[in-house]
């Protein structure tokens, strides 16, 4: 489908062919309609590089589609503007522009709808922009506001892109950045129509209304005119824009409009759209072209095909007369193409062996040159030759011993200044050596930068490749008029390729004559050449000059020899000092790292004995979490010791490393101690015990460190063996978790959710069931007590079955916006804690309005009490509380579902509170109380009733806080047994004997505050609110 392969997610400008396609549907259909029903469905929410392509393709539609085109798109004006609002809230450099290209978009479409005397494509006559605007002076003026309202929107959108690209510092060459800039040849050539229509408006507003009167249309036209310039020098600068539109050029200051005459100077700028070359492929044919027989063929079609047909709809002979002629063509072209191999590759041959041959002519000119000059200067010096033969042998020997030394001597010379240079190269090397260390991370970066850049020029240079092979075979379609004329203008090409073959043999035979001439006058040259080298061996001259001047030389040497030692010492005194003082910078740099993170370790080793600290507590998550990531950092400290040892002139490795080591060692000391506060005490003692080693044995390995001869063997054995037992501890002490494989806790929780919903559901279908009972067996106030009490249950079981609702889609949401790539499933089984915690309040939610529903049914019945409810209404109130909790730690803070869950919280406390008072309410209705009449006891009577009153309440108090003690023990043993102790009984002995935990006592569980009585119907906000903990039901 053409709409899916231009709009996509790819950082790429929307191919040509595949918008052209989209706009020839349209004017097939005669309207957009296919177009926007496959655009409704597109995810622009999701991605503003499709939000952008949609604009762009859009844009063009509007401006090169059917005239019903504009029609269409007002329908879905909203969708339009719902896109661009959408993206304008969001940080996003994508977003931002396609915020602005709706605005320009919408913007568009209400100036065609107003004024349909222009096309979308702008392009009209001036005497129908005469017409347009009418004689009428108020037209005019307004006509000329709504084009300056439409250019403005036009250079927005481009101010806006190139900022964004010169924020990137991008190339106009890659695709990231073509992708950005390929709207703006609409742009341009909506720009040129208005700058061209808002002049011709001005000139006719100053020949109707005073200069002052239109002083703001000037200055709004001069500022326009700035930036309209100046958006098409930037964009004529970019070698993306030259070859797809030529852009018109700008005079260099804006019209006069107060001089009338002006008018005519004034030229319509013309944007020029060149013709695309054609391609080397056709991906999708609009024409088939079958080679094969029509049975094989299989014929494939885009949306657009497949909703109006192809173009003609039925084959005629036309189209075999094309193929026939192309056939015809194509071999033509083969035959034409290998003629002109041959030619040209025989003509090569030729030319390559003339160069050859003009190459040694050449070289032998210049030889025989040489040694008519040798021999004119031998033959002047052959006299004083011929009387120094007798001393020719010695001399020759002087000679051989002269040039070896001078070879010795020039090499020891060239190593010399080999290592002077090298030592000058040195020292120049240690002064910026620091300067060096900072700018080589940079170097770095901007080498990786430019490998990037590099890769991204060369995916952008294969992907023109492929375009311009895409476009070289699209046109060909649309010439099928120009085959024959083709054809024929081959077969004339062919006969004079056949011509310049022949004139190509033709000139062959001429260079093979020139050949057999140039061969002859190189015997000629060989042969003269053969007399001089006679001539030359017979003489040798001018030796003993060259023996002086060796001498001379070799003097000189020796010279430039003893200064270049004298400087080769001072240089090696020089680098030695400098490589010295390195080595003591770097070590002191190591020293004042050591000495930081020794006091950073003895501050964190310090809080183990400190008072204050005892009231601080941690969990054993996050120290298991602290000790791993302290191991990971003795890694990296090994690692840079070891690189400090090979190389001990750079010790940031080291430094960094140490620094890191510091901080979380010193992190995971002091999470044990605060850990140990909470911990029983046998492993309290443990843990408060390895830290205190941890800590003792990272000083030993720092103080290793600030000695020369005992930093090579500092190993941190030790302090790894530590760190490990104290992350051991840490995972002794977490708690314990739900019975649940991971694989299977993303269906458990499913689960749960569906369960607790029909537990709901059931809840309230038994709720409705016992209400038309009691209808059925009840009267009078025991009628009305219980239809509110059910009553009450209802609207609290609708409570908890929307709460359920809203938690499950937070948790979709949850999994959502945090998976990722990952499964919901895998999703859970990492968040692990979370998912257990979910379950166990989900189990809690149903459970509770099973037992509410089975103490309303015995309450209706008379066979419970009314405490059952209170009591059930207060734990599905806590249990609700739990699963809003449970939600909440992973949900965003600006959800709306979590939002709409509190909300939910809220209501079913309402609701809780609803039920505690119908049914105290009704308790009162229902329970007779007598009347204390003791008008007719004696005082003895009375004083006895009175002790007899005082021993019962006595009774009543000690059951009361008998029970109270019960239920703290059925508390700590339900919390045990969910995993939030290890050993409740010992835990508590333990807590008890220890002497430094003394300042944490507690008052026991059974004794609560006194308060004050609560009104019917007042539910506190302590009752329905409790620790959100794991519980296994």
């Amino acid at each position: 489908m053409s709409i899916s392969k231009a709009i996509n997610t790819q950082e790429a400008p929307v191919k040509e062919k595949h918008a052209r396609r989209i706009i020839l549907g349209t004017h097939h259909e005669k309207g957009a309609f296919t177009f926007w029903s496959y655009a409704i469905g597109l995810p622009l929410p999701s991605s503003s590089i499709l939000s952008w392509k949609f604009c762009h393709v859009l844009h063009k539609v509007l401006r090169d589609g059917h005239p019903n085109v504009l029609q269409d798109c007002q329908r879905y004006r909203s969708n339009i503007r719902e896109t661009g609002d959408l993206w304008g809230h969001l940080h996003d450099r994508y977003g931002q522009l396609v915020n602005i290209y709706t605005r320009l978009l919408l913007t568009k479409i209400s100036f065609h709808l107003k004024h349909p005397e222009f096309p979308p494509n702008l392009e009209v006559t001036d005497e129908v922009l005469e017409k347009a605007a009418g004689t009428d002076v108020n037209n005019i003026f307004q006509l000329t506001v709504e084009m300056f309202d439409y250019m403005d929107c036009e250079l927005k959108l481009s101010e806006s892109v190139f900022r964004q690209l010169n924020t990137s510092m991008a190339v106009s060459q890659m695709s990231a950045v073509q992708c950005r800039l390929a709207p703006l040849i609409q742009a341009i050539q909506d720009c040129s129509h208005l700058y061209h229509y808002t002049v011709k408006l001005l000139f006719k507003l100053h020949s109707c209304l005073p200069a002052d009167t239109l002083q703001g249309h000037r200055d709004r036209f001069h500022e326009q005119f700035r930036s309209l310039k100046n958006f098409f020098k930037r964009a004529s600068d970019m070698l993306y824009f030259k070859r797809l539109i030529q852009i018109p050029r700008l005079p260099e200051s804006p019209p006069n409009f107060l001089r009338a005459s002006a008018l005519a100077e004034h030229v319509k700028p013309v944007v020029v759209i060149p013709e695309e070359a054609p391609e080397d492929e056709e991906p999708e044919n609009l024409i088939e072209i079958n080679t094969a027989p029509a049975a094989e063929q299989q014929v494939t079609s885009d949306i657009f095909e497949q909703t109006f047909g192809p173009p003609n709809g039925i084959r005629d002979d036309r189209d075999l007369q094309i193929e026939n002629l192309k056939r015809e063509v194509e071999t033509l072209r083969m035959e034409l193409e290998k003629i002109k191999l041959e030619a040209q590759r025989y003509i090569a041959q030729l030319k390559a062996q003339v160069n050859s041959l003009e190459g040694e002519v050449e070289e032998q000119r210049k030889q025989k040159q040489k040694a008519l000059v040798d021999n004119e200067q031998l033959r002047d010096e052959l006299e004083r030759l011929q009387k120094a033969k007798l001393d020719s042998d010695r001399t020759q020997r002087l000679y051989v011993e002269a040039e070896k030394k001078a070879g010795a001597t020039e090499i020891r010379y060239t190593k010399l200044k080999e290592k002077h240079s090298e030592l000058i190269n040195t020292h120049a090397e240690l002064l910026r050596k620091n300067a060096d260390t900072a700018k080589q991370l940079t170097v770095t970066q901007q080498s990786q930068e430019e490998v990037a850049r590099i890769k991204e020029q060369l995916a952008f240079q294969i992907e023109q490749v492929k375009r311009e092979a895409e476009m070289k075979l699209e046109d060909q379609t649309l010439q099928m008029e120009q085959l024959k004329r083709e054809l024929e203008t081959k077969k004339e090409e062919l006969m004079q390729s056949q011509q310049s073959l022949s004139h190509s043999k033709d000139t062959g035979s001429e260079l093979s004559s020139r050949l057999e001439a140039l061969h002859a006058e190189k015997d000629s040259l060989r042969k003269a050449v053969s007399e001089q080298e006679q001539e030359l061996l017979s003489t040798k001259g001018l030796i003993e000059e060259k023996e002086l001047l060796w001498h001379q030389e070799a003097e000189k040497s020796a010279k430039e020899i003893g200064e270049l030692r004298g400087k080769l010492v001072d240089k090696e005194s020089q680098e030695q000092s400098l490589r010295q003082k390195l080595l003591d910078d770097q070590f002191g740099i190591l020293q004042g790292t050591v000495q930081e993170a020794e006091n950073i370790i003895q501050d964190a080793v310090a809080k183990l004995d400190d008072p204050l600290h005892v009231r601080c507590t941690g969990s054993p998550d996050y120290l298991v979490s602290r000790a791993q990531a302290a191991l990971e950092s003795v890694n990296t400290l090994e690692n840079g010791h070891a690189r400090y040892l090979v190389a001990m002139t750079d010790a940031t490795g080291l430094v960094g490393a140490l620094a890191q080591f510091a901080h979380l060692t010193a992190d995971a000391i002091v999470s044990g101690s605060a850990t140990s506060h909470t911990a029983p005490t046998d492993h309290a003692d443990k843990l408060t015990d390895a830290c205190r080693d941890c800590g003792q044995r990272s000083l030993d390995y720092l103080s290793e460190l600030k000695d020369r001869q005992s930093l090579r063997q500092a190993d941190t054995v030790d302090v790894r063996r530590t760190l490990q037992g104290i992350l051991q501890l840490g995972q002794e002490l977490r708690p314990k978790s739900l019975d649940i494989k991971q694989e299977e806790l993303g269906d458990a929780v499913e689960k749960e959710m569906a369960s607790t919903s029909a537990a709901i559901e059931d809840a309230v279908r038994r709720i409705e069931e016992m209400m038309n009972q009691a209808r059925n067996k009840s009267s009078g106030v025991k009628l009305e007590v219980n239809e509110r009490i059910l009553n009450s249950c209802t609207d609290l079981m609708k409570a908890i079955r929307l709460l359920v609702l809203t938690s499950t889609q937070l948790q979709k949401e949850i999994v959502e916006s945090g998976r990722g790539a990952a499964t919901s499933q895998e999703f859970y089984a990492k968040n692990s804690r979370w998912t257990e915690g979910l379950i166990s309040a989900s189990k809690a939610v149903g459970w509770g309005a099973t037992q509410l529903v089975e103490s309303a049914d015995r309450v209706v019945l008379h066979t419970g009490k009314y405490e059952e409810l209170i009591v059930c209404s207060h734990e599905i109130a806590a249990s609700t509380a739990q699963l809003v909790a449970a939600s909440k730690v992973k949900a965003d803070k600006n959800s709306r579902n979590l939002t709409r869950l509190q909300e939910c919280s809220r209501s079913v406390n309402e609701m809780a509170a609803n039920v505690v008072a119908s049914t105290k309410s009704g308790q009162e209705q229902i329970e007779d109380k007598d009347t204390m009449d003791f008008s007719g006891m004696s005082l003895i009577k009375l004083k006895k009733e009175e002790m007899e009153t005082q021993v019962k309440v006595l009774e009543l108090e000690k059951m009361l806080e008998n029970e109270r003690i019960r239920l703290g023990e059925l508390r700590k043993k339900h919390y045990a047994l969910a995993g939030v102790y290890d050993d409740t009984d010992s835990s508590g002995a333990k807590l008890a004997s220890a002497p430094r935990r003394s300042i944490l006592k507690k008052p026991p569980l059974a004794q609560k505050p006194a308060r004050l009585l609560k009104q019917d119907g007042e539910l506190n906000p302590d009752d329905t609110i409790f620790e959100a903990r794991v519980i296994n039901f």
